[in-house]
């Protein structure tokens, strides 16, 4: 499995210019967030301890004040000459029991009957809040400064015989209900910065995990790869399609997208579809599921034949998808006839150098001998053999190109002791389109190499090959006919089928596939009859005016 579809490290290219890096950003952030939230918290936990314990303290003044302002000898008290004498007594153990700061009773002139400070027995009552109960009746909370300071107290009436007689008053000082809360809160915050300390702690190891499981990259850089490999794979000609373990499509690149949408449409429309719900894909679920790689399967997708590739994803050591890609088998053929070109313009190119030098060879020999004469003749025969091609070539095809393979491949054959015939009436006057030259040429190469081979294998008397071509009507023409062993009758239709070859060796059976691609390309038609040399006979036509995008 290729090592280049594994874990990917650190771009040593790419450098963030932010001042933080990652991790350091993610435990600020975090951080902050947590002792935002903590601080937010104990104010508001701080706040309803506050309120929380007046009212709690508030509750429990009233509680005692009416207890105290329900007992039967106080209220009794009244009757008498000194009620200060009977009431003080009975509210002292009371207050002490409850520990509230104060129990005062007065009357309803406020004259205090009963006060921790025995003093103030006598005296009017300080804090001007008694008149809700002295004269409405009610039993309530408030918060005063008294004779012993700010305090939360409790306010009820004490009835007798259903009147309103006086008025219990039991307090707790501010100071110490603020005491009170302040401890409440010590112990809150040391809770909360307790909390807040293991939470940057979790900060800590939660930025380190998130950094390792991003191979150490900064998000500037995760951001600027992302662009990058959307370029790469956007512009990339080959078609690629990635899948996740469950078949679930994950991207499609355009050159894909033409391929089986024959549009770029958006990602919504297939990120999340299972590619056995692409119809135009369906010849790569074989592979989904094996875990090697394939190389080079030719298939169909959509409408075109492409040689696709598949090669599984791998983390830690883990399948978690594959990537298939295409290539377009026709721009393949396009090259691979490209290349036969070359080939055939070089081996024409080699067997003129090969005979030109046997000739110089021939020339030196003869003038060794010091038979000059029959040097001079030999030179003249060739140069008129040379001369004469070359002038029939040039008065009967118009095309430099077409001509020139031809005597390249009349030059080839003679060296190899083969013998060329044009049929006198032979002519190409049409002016070809690149296509029609394209598929021209490759037609001419292939055709006269197989015959070349047909006929090598021949006596040198017997090896003989004929050439017409002509452009009279509406089609061109070309006729090559050989006096090889022709195609035996059982192979008649699958000559022209790819990878079919009759001859050994390993590389065969494009040649004639890829020349009737071409020629049909152009709306032509290749096709084999009996020749009259006793071989095959390949008959190329094509129409003068092609297809509009041809011309």
């Amino acid at each position: 499995m290729s090592q280049t579809h594994k874990r990917r490290g650190k771009n040593p290219h790419f450098h963030p210019t932010t001042f933080l890096n990652f991790k350091m950003k993610m435990i600020l952030l975090v951080g902050t967030l947590i002792i935002a939230i903590i601080t937010v918290i104990g104010l508001y936990i701080g706040h309803f301890i506050s309120v929380a314990m007046e009212a709690q303290v508030g509750d429990r003044a009233l509680s005692v004040a009416e207890s105290v302002a329900r007992i039967p000898e106080l209220s009794e008290a009244f009757r008498h000459d000194d009620p200060a004498s009977i009431i003080s007594p009975l509210v002292a153990p009371i207050q002490k029991a409850t520990k509230a700061e104060f129990i005062v009773v007065g009357n309803t002139e406020e004259i205090r009957y009963a006060h921790p400070d025995v003093n103030k027995i006598g005296k009017k009552m300080v804090g001007e809040d008694n008149e809700r109960a002295l004269v409405f009746g009610e039993s309530y909370i408030s918060k005063a400064t008294g004779s012993l300071g700010s305090s939360v107290r409790a306010k009820v009436p004490v009835y007798l015989d259903g009147k309103i007689v006086g008025v219990v008053s039991v307090g707790f000082l501010v100071n110490d209900i603020q005491s009170l809360i302040a401890s409440y809160n010590n112990q809150l915050w040391l809770v909360l910065v307790s909390i807040a300390i293991v939470a940057v702690i979790g900060a800590i190891l939660i930025a380190s995990y998130i950094k390792k499981v991003l191979f150490g990259l900064e998000p500037e850089e995760i951001a600027h790869l992302y662009v990058q490999k959307e370029a790469i794979l956007q512009s990339t000609h080959e078609g690629i399609i990635a899948v996740n373990q469950n078949g679930i499509i994950t991207m499609i690149n355009f050159a894909a997208q033409h391929l089986l949408f024959n549009k770029v449409i958006s990602p919504k429309q297939y990120e999340g579809m299972s590619i056995n719900d692409l119809a135009s894909a369906q010849q790569l679920l074989p592979f989904l599921q094996d875990e090697h790689e394939r190389i080079d399967q030719e298939m169909m997708i959509g409408k075109t034949t492409v040689f696709a590739n598949k090669a599984p994803i791998y983390y830690d050591d883990s399948l978690v998808g594959t990537v298939f890609t295409f290539r377009n088998k026709t721009e393949i053929d396009l090259l691979t006839k490209e290349l036969k070109s070359i080939k055939q313009y070089t081996n024409a190119l080699r067997a003129q150098t090969h005979e030109f030098s046997n000739k110089l060879y021939t020339i030196l020999g003869l003038l060794q001998l010091n038979k000059k004469e029959e040097a001079i003749h030999y030179i003249q025969r060739e140069s008129t053999l040379q001369k004469s091609w070359i002038r029939l070539l040039i008065q009967k095809v118009a095309d430099p190109q077409v001509s020139g393979l031809l005597l390249g491949k009349i030059n080839q054959a003679s060296e190899l002791g083969i013998e060329i015939t044009i049929q006198e009436d032979s002519r190409l006057a049409t002016e070809l389109s690149e296509k029609q030259r394209e598929a021209l040429l490759t037609a001419i190469g292939n055709l006269m190499d197989n015959a070349m081979d047909a006929v090598n294998k021949n006596p040198r008397t017997d090896r003989k090959i004929a050439i017409s071509f002509t452009d009279i009507g509406n089609d061109i023409i070309f006729e090559i006919d050989d006096a090889g062993e022709g195609v035996p009758d059982p192979y008649v239709k699958s000559i022209f089928e790819q990878g079919f070859t009759l001859k050994e060796g390993e590389h065969g059976g494009f040649g004639l596939a890829l020349t009737k691609q071409l020629v049909e390309g152009v709306d032509g038609e290749l096709y084999l009859e009996e020749g009259d040399l006793g071989g095959a006979s390949f008959v190329l036509s094509m129409p003068k005016k092609g297809r509009e995008s041809d011309a």
